[in-house]
């Protein structure tokens, strides 16, 4: 049973059940297939908030370091990408997410060229009522709550350079502190998800 909703999370359910999520659909063959991943995108109110986090730094990530959202690789025992979302929200921070919280999905993304298409990430927004305390595991950390209305201030919104596979490049940036500098796929989600406000 859904609880009642608050007016952005109202708003987000209506705007995201008007449109059909572009989702890739994995080829048959397993050698070209990319490897599915899903994240959280939740969203809390006083005031409305969305969840980062920013990953440890390992030699085994490639997003090591980066600020992101709470998600991770499908595991076969899962019955589909959602429950990939919610069961890797509760296993980095703590966060237990339910169906009745979906408030809808947004596109598919992937890493950009020259990379080809290896991971698809799959966003799901979640409305949640209140604030939980979290839990960052050892592949988080921190985990932290960035009002939507800061996210909105075009003044920390530009682009920034990066070095990637040896090549500097020019990416759209949120600039939420010196060494918060949200980018790539996180950025692409987040603005997806401000362009439906």
């Amino acid at each position: 049973m859904r609880l009642p909703l608050s007016s952005l999370h109202a708003t987000l359910l209506e705007r995201l059940g008007a449109r059909r999520p572009f989702q890739v659909e994995p080829e048959a063959d397993a050698v070209t297939d990319p490897q599915m991943a899903a994240v959280a995108v939740i969203l809390a109110p006083s005031p409305d908030s969305i969840l980062l986090i920013r990953r440890a730094e390992r030699e085994d990530d490639p997003w090591s370091g980066h600020i992101g959202l709470p998600g991770g690789r499908l595991d076969p025992t899962d019955a589909d990408l959602c429950v990939t979302a919610m069961r890797e929200t509760v296993e980095e921070v703590g966060c237990t997410l339910s169906r009745e919280q979906l408030l809808g999905t947004l596109d598919d993304v992937w890493p950009g060229k020259p990379v080809p298409r290896v991971i698809v990430v799959r966003p799901f927004v979640f409305g949640i009522a209140e604030r939980p305390d979290l839990a960052p595991n050892r592949e988080v950390a921190d985990a932290f709550w960035v009002p939507l209305g800061e996210l909105r201030d075009p003044a920390i919104y530009r682009n920034s350079s990066f070095r990637v596979r040896g090549e500097e490049r020019l990416f759209p940036v949120y600039h939420l502190g010196p060494r918060d500098l949200v980018w790539g796929l996180t950025e692409r989600i987040l603005t997806s998800l401000l362009e439906l406000l």
